[in-house]
């Protein structure tokens, strides 16, 4: 099960959320198991059924203002049951101010109070799109992953097949570079996305020259962050007795983390221009993705010629046949 500590997160989001620490900093020693988030409502109020307490809760002013509205004995014993629930941290949105002795209380269980100058309905968009990224399902392969002509293309195959020359290749023919050797695929907003595995920079490694930097040496122009995974290539050497797809009619699919990405099977030769062909390939794509598929009109066009040689040969004649009479 994926858990990021409570710390973490206030350090990495401390600027972006507006945040800062009302409990002391040792509560920060929490961590979290959930990419949901709860306003504990109904838990304030005393009904801590199906409370989801590995949420982080969000306190808005309805909660804030409900809070300051009881008896201070009553608040008490209200936030004492909620807190005893070992919650991960409590997030106070619009600057507001919870009752001092819910501070005193954080600190003696241990809960986290952090504040944040956000609206509610800022902190929990925003919130919610990050906790999305932390919990995303994720796997790790060894592969390149480029963006030519807006689509984000997977090579994949054996080490020192060329994967790397041939992302080379294509940033020089001005595409760009996502990652290299190692790709971490996460499942965000239903699509497959790719970036490297390794956060120091995008470096490819070139057999016989070593490593290179690709932002320093063709510009912040060729590279990407991350990019959605449309199509996957896997490179494989020649072989004289398998039988390569030649028309195109039959989509091949790859599964990652339960998604299926269209695969082609790229047999290498030498002399084979790979590069120009991962270009041909995206451009087919973003064709297909246009309503216009070549192998289907190719095909159509085939039967039409074949159909309309057979009615001349069997005599029926077609639009240019003789008239018998």
């Amino acid at each position: 099960m994926k858990s990021i500590s409570i710390r973490e997160f206030f350090d990495t989001k401390k600027k972006d959320f507006a945040l800062s620490l009302v409990t002391e900093p040792e509560t920060l020693d929490k961590t979290l198991t959930s990419a949901h988030i709860s306003r504990p409502g109904l838990a304030l109020s005393g009904y801590l059924d199906f409370f989801s307490s590995e949420c982080i809760q969000v306190f808005g002013e309805v909660e804030v203002r409900y809070l300051q509205s009881l008896p201070e004995d009553t608040m008490l014993e209200r936030a004492r049951s909620l807190f005893k629930l070992d919650i991960p941290c409590i997030i106070v949105t619009k600057g507001l101010s919870l009752p001092p002795i819910l501070e005193y209380l954080g600190n003696d269980l241990n809960i986290p109070i952090i504040s944040s100058r956000f609206t509610t309905a800022q902190l929990i968009a925003q919130l919610l799109r990050y906790l999305q990224y932390v919990f995303a399902p994720e796997k790790k392969i060894h592969a390149t992953l480029v963006d030519v002509f807006g689509l984000g293309i997977l090579l994949s195959g054996k080490s020192g097949i060329g994967k790397s020359e041939c992302a080379l290749d294509l940033i020089q023919r001005g595409h760009s570079l996502v990652a290299d050797d190692m790709i971490a695929i996460k499942v965000l907003d239903e699509q497959l996305v790719g970036k490297t595995a390794r956060d120091f920079g995008h470096f490819m490694e070139i057999r016989g020259v070593g490593f290179i930097n690709v932002e320093r040496m063709f510009g912040v122009e060729r590279v990407r962050k991350q990019k959605n995974i449309d199509l996957q290539i896997e490179l494989m050497p020649w072989q004289d007795n398998l039988d390569y797809e030649r028309v195109g009619l039959v989509t091949n699919f790859a599964d990652h983390l339960g998604f299926k990405v269209p695969i082609i099977y790229l047999p290498i030769s030498p002399g084979k221009n790979v590069s120009v062909i991962v270009e041909v390939a995206a451009k087919n794509m973003i064709l297909k993705g246009g309503g216009y598929d070549a192998a289907e009109d190719f095909n159509r066009q085939l039967h039409d010629e074949i159909r309309k040689q057979t009615l001349i040969k069997s005599g029926s004649g077609g639009p240019n046949a003789p008239n018998k009479d």
